[in-house]
């Protein structure tokens, strides 16, 4: 029997929503067919919006979403994506497939897409290739509400009013694919380009500085003493992949138990990838004013057999479930340092939560995560603890048991349970402080670690009511299946 031990009590820092934000690039079928289908299609469609997929993201109540990129908004001119589409310029994604982009896609479309959503937007700026002017000026064009030739131009693109923007991004993985700069370079750099990203009237941006991959902790030391006064959160990259280094991209179907423990432990690597970058951070912010933002987070496969190798379309198994559980319990018990944190991506590229398929649409294992972990929004993190054993292998071992623990504002507890065993049933013991456990719920995904949604089976993997749960008093008495991810409602 596992014992996990939560105080009510004990609460800590509020649980960002944005912890649990997307990212849609310019990349594959994420943008185009997968959430743009175009107005004129038999898809429905709201001004070019897949209904689906919205209705879809809405139920998760998706807090943000990441927009242009990634790789690909170091290459992106805001003004070839504005204006009547037929009089867009055309490009080549050069980063992803080479393949036309027609620029049908742009800002007016992207904030739309915000809209409808209703989450807020995370505009990436271009570093790489772009100027400080032309940053500036798509400030303005976006939140400028008064006379300027940008708001000029923005009403004659038929949106009178200023948008509300707040996160902005100053280039994208600036240490690669934005540029190959060295981090005292970027920070400079970053102080140029962040000094004309204005405020207008009551549009108050929070500027986002380019951190490190995964352990390049020289580039968050190097930025950090020189330009952490003029950020307002510094980003961190890391995918999960239980390869050789980017060139031995693994199969994301088709893997055996080691490399699927192999999986699990580095995904578990984001706690300390968080700690350390936070630990510098600290010594150039005492006062912790600068956040973490996670902008590029998941798992990194090798594409799907006969698809384009730019396009990075990857299938979704449990295993894909158990890494985005594992992460967001991260994210929670880091929720004093982590603002935000953006999954890659979330249509048809890497770790998607949806998949498309001409008018067909699903949803994967990663995305029913999500919807097991929405009440966290918002709610004040908890004090929770769980005794372990080890499970996995000699080589890639891992806890048996993960969790986190919230409060929300209508006083619920939700905590959120993951069992990583590939074929043993856990069980568990809840015990409370702070609380009665009379009136208790629970809600479960669960399957074989190979286990995934196709078009042929689109729903063999599902949220599911948890019944075999017994309350009483302080304690919490359930049997977790193997390869699980489990919601645990507490009703004051």
């Amino acid at each position: 029997m596992n014992h996990v031990f939560i105080n009510a009590n004990e609460k800590k820092s509020v649980i960002n929503p944005n912890i649990y934000g997307h990212f849609a690039e310019h990349l594959g079928r994420c943008i185009y067919n997968g959430i743009f289908v175009g107005e004129n299609s038999e898809i429905p469609n709201e001004k070019g919006m897949r209904k689906d997929v919205v209705e879809a993201l809405r139920h998760i109540k998706i807090p943000v979403l990441r927009w242009p990129g990634g790789c690909f908004a170091d290459e992106y001119h805001w003004k070839d994506g504005i204006g009547p589409k037929e009089k867009r310029k055309k490009m080549v994604n050069t980063h992803w497939g080479g393949v036309v982009e027609d620029n049908s896609f742009g800002t007016h479309e992207f904030m739309e897409l915000c809209r409808q959503l209703d989450c807020e937007p995370y505009i990436n700026g271009n570093v790489g290739s772009g100027t400080v002017q032309e940053m500036s000026e798509w400030v303005e064009y976006l939140t400028f509400d008064g006379t300027s030739p940008m708001a000029q131009l923005r009403a004659e693109n038929g949106q009178e009013q200023a948008w509300r923007v707040k996160y902005w991004g100053v280039g994208n993985e600036n240490w690669g694919c934005g540029g190959n700069m060295r981090p005292e370079y970027y920070a400079d750099v970053y102080r140029q380009f962040a000094t004309y990203i204005r405020n207008y009237g009551e549009n108050k941006i929070y500027r986002i500085a380019c951190g490190a991959p995964d352990f390049n902790y020289d580039w968050t030391e190097k930025v950090m003493q020189t330009a952490a006064h003029h950020m307002d959160a510094l980003t961190l990259h890391y995918y999960c992949m239980p390869g050789e280094g980017w060139h031995d991209k693994l199969s994301a179907t088709e893997f055996d138990e080691e490399i699927y423990y192999k999986t699990l432990h580095k995904a578990l690597l984001m706690d300390e990838l968080i700690t350390n970058h936070a630990n510098i951070m600290s010594r150039y912010d005492p006062a912790h004013r600068v956040g973490i933002i996670v902008d590029e987070w998941g798992t990194w496969f090798a594409v799907e057999p006969g698809t384009n190798p730019g396009f990075l379309f990857q299938q979704n198994t449990m295993r894909d479930a158990m890494v985005a559980g594992l992460t967001l319990n991260i994210f929670n018990r880091h929720a004093n340092r982590v603002v935000m944190a953006n999954l890659a991506q979330t249509v048809n590229v890497l770790q998607a939560v949806i998949l498309t398929e001409g008018e067909k649409m699903l949803l994967t294992p990663t995305y029913h995560v999500f919807d097991l972990f929405k009440h966290h929004h918002d709610a004040h993190l908890v004090h929770s603890y769980a005794q372990t054993q080890s499970i996995g292998t000699e080589k890639f071992p891992l806890p048996n048991l993960s969790v986190s623990a919230s409060v929300g504002t209508d006083g619920k507890l939700t905590a959120t349970l993951v069992n990583p065993s590939a074929d043993k049933a856990l069980p568990v013991t809840l015990f409370l402080t702070g609380m009665e456990a009379k009136n208790a719920s629970a809600r479960v995904l669960s399957g074989g670690m190979r286990d995934l949604n196709d078009f042929d089976a689109p729903q063999k993997l599902k949220v599911s009511p948890f019944d075999d749960i017994k309350a009483a008093s302080d304690k919490i008495t359930l049997t977790m299946p193997p390869c699980a991810v489990m919601e645990v409602r507490i009703s004051p």
